[in-house]
């Protein structure tokens, strides 16, 4: 796995985790937080929309779904 995949899948993780720990919160929250832009955000919630782990029941406000995931060390 080349070590840009690597770093966004850690990230798309940590964002997973961020979310079902404080949320609902908002893309804004999540800028601050892991310090990338916008755009870049945007494309790690997609994953997550797109894998049934987040939602956003308000637009800019997300929150974990009620999926089971088993997190890996």
């Amino acid at each position: 796995m080349s070590p840009s995949t690597e770093r966004m899948l850690n990230r798309v993780k940590a964002i997973y985790l961020f979310i079902n720990d404080f949320g609902p919160v908002t893309t804004q929250q999540l800028v601050d937080e892991f310090g990338t832009t916008k755009r870049t955000i945007q494309r790690d919630l997609n994953v997550l929309t797109y894998n049934n782990l987040v939602d956003s029941p308000t637009r800019g406000m997300w929150e974990t779904t009620s999926r089971k995931v088993k997190i890996a060390q």
